[in-house]
Order: C-alpha cells, then structure tokens, then sequence
C-alpha cells in the first residue's frame, strides 16, 4: 500500500497508524516510562510509540518527539498528518514536537536537559553512523539512573537483521559503553539504565571503549 492510500483510508478511519514495534516492545516502552517526567523519542514515524510514551507518562511530564518528517512527494509530510492528531488524542503531560534530526535536536536542548532526561527512546535513523549520531549526542544527557531504549538494535528470528548497522553499533559500542548496563532484551529492543556513579577506573573504561569504536571504523575523535 502506498504512502498516500495508506493517509486516505487513515482518514477515513479504515486503517491504523502504523509501526515496526512489537506489542511487546510497546509494552516495555510503557512499563519504562511510567511516571517519568522528561522523556524523549528520536523517530516518531505515525506517533504510536509516541501515544504510548505520553500515556505513561507523569501528568507534568513533558514528551520531547524528536522526528525531521521529511517532504514527500506531494509537498507534505504524510506522517506528520497522522502523528500529530494521533498524539493529541492522548490527555496525559505535554508533547513538544521537534522537527529535526537527532543531533540536532540534543544540540538545541542540552542547555535545557543537560543530565536530567529520565528516558530517551532511539528509533531514527538505523544506519551505523545513524544510531552512533544519536547515542553520542544523547547519552550525555541522560540522568544518572536514567534509561535509554534503543529499537532494532537485535536480530530476532522474527525480524532477522543481523548485518543492520543500528544492530552491529549497539553490539560493538553501546553494550561495551560502561556508562550504562543492559537491564532489559525484548524483541528487537535493548533497553538500558545509565549507572549512578562512575569509579575512576570504569569512566576510563568508557572513554578507552568510545576511542576503540570510533578508531575501528575510521573516525577521527
């Protein structure tokens, strides 16, 4: 089905919005994000993740939907169309729509969020330097304690994607980060809790482990 008869039975309430998670994952997303107050997702696509996300959701909480909605070839972002009424449909804290990429939208907000993000959902660009954008320009930001859930960051039997470059950097860098800990594996989601403290050997670790990563594929750091 096309992008646009997709758009026209949508608004003709004869199709859903649509998404690549799992009930599961979505389960997960919204166990993790109970109660929290700050909480960002990076690729809202038809905003159901993001419906989710704001459900669960403390009531001052605010949502941070991070999505650049590219134009189509009608001029327009059909996505956008279904996300944003999709999202209004939920009464629960408050959604501030950033139309950007990732890296840009933690550039713009970290003199606002800077250690404090309670979550950040990573669902955007699934290219190798794609998710490596978007975990180094947001896992600073995350609170000691704080979560980040990573999408299509597995190879399930249901989902095969071994060589996908969003499964080869979380298996190469972000598990290896010792930053964080690995605290839940569902389906094609990794989620994981940024540690409350650093020893002085584990932060050197880190550092060690980012300059590995970066060098092994050619960047300078």
């Amino acid at each position: 089905m096309s992008a646009l008869t997709h758009f026209l039975k949508w608004q003709l309430g004869l199709a859903r919005a649509e998404t690549q998670t799992t009930p599961a994952e979505r389960e997960t997303l919204s166990t993790y994000a109970a109660g929290k107050r700050r909480v960002v997702e990076i690729g809202v696509w038809h905003g159901v993740t993001t419906c989710r996300l704001r459900a669960a959701l403390a009531a001052d909480g605010v949502l941070y939907a991070v999505d650049p909605f590219p134009l189509g070839r009608l001029g327009v972002s059909l996505q956008r169309l279904i996300a944003h009424p999709e999202v209004r449909s939920v009464r629960n804290g408050a959604v501030e729509w950033i139309r950007t990429t990732g890296v840009a939208a933690a550039s713009a907000l970290a003199p606002v969020l800077a250690g404090i993000v309670d979550l950040v959902f990573i669902d955007g660009d699934h290219s190798y330097d794609g998710l490596k954008g978007d975990w180094e320009a947001w896992s600073p930001l995350v609170a000691p304690g704080g979560l980040v859930a990573v999408h299509d960051s597995r190879s399930t039997p249901s989902r095969p994607i071994e060589d996908a470059g969003s499964v080869r950097f979380t298996r190469e860098c972000i598990v290896a980060d010792t930053r964080f800990e690995v605290c839940r594996e569902i389906d094609s989601l990794t989620v994981l809790r940024k540690k409350l403290t650093l020893d002085t050997g584990e932060a050197r670790q880190a550092a060690r482990s980012l300059r590995g990563c970066l060098f092994r594929h050619g960047v300078d750091s």
